[in-house]
């Protein structure tokens, strides 16, 4: 039979035997069981944004491209030919869009560093916009090789910083 006994090292008492042990297994079994609840709640927020991909031949996909993440090889149709066609699957996303809506490679402009360009074609209209005591002149310009709206308002003094040749008459 065992018994606690409590042991005084220099004016500090503490427990010994079967109280301790009990205390700390008691102690383990409740952590245990606070990081099982924390998994499983961080596993239910990943599963519900989780879907499983299942793609056919012929489907319309969309690529959100990482430059680190290459795993899986496409066959692209030959208008896509400069287009590396190694991705990991986690990269492809199944296509809502219409497919009637999409932008020839022709209309996009890359740069020589593969950045995409857009180039204003003219100033459609100014406006001055009027905030507090601050006048700040606006531009809308046309754009050609926008995805999306080809008109914005742009800020006139940035226009005219990068875009001179649209102010010169």
């Amino acid at each position: 039979m065992l018994r606690a006994c409590v042991i005084d090292f220099g004016g500090d008492s503490q427990l010994s035997g079967p109280e301790v042990i009990q205390e700390t297994t008691d102690k383990i079994i409740q952590i245990k069981q606070r990081l099982e609840a924390a998994q499983d709640r961080q596993k239910s927020y990943a599963d519900r944004r989780r879907r499983p991909l299942e793609f056919q031949v012929g489907n319309f996909v969309m690529l959100k491209v990482s430059p680190w993440k290459v795993a899986y090889k496409l066959d692209l149709p030959e208008t896509l030919q400069g287009i590396h066609n190694t991705f990991h699957v986690s990269c492809l996303r199944k296509c809502l869009a219409d497919p009637t809506q999409a932008i020839s490679l022709d209309d996009v402009h890359i740069d020589e560093k593969l950045h995409f360009t857009e180039q204003s074609i003219k100033i459609l209209d100014t406006r001055e916009r009027k905030l507090r005591k601050k006048v700040i002149p606006m531009v809308l310009v046309q754009w050609q090789g926008r995805i999306g709206a080809d008109k914005t308002w742009e800020l006139k003094e940035h226009m005219r910083t990068r875009y001179p040749h649209l102010f010169s008459s």
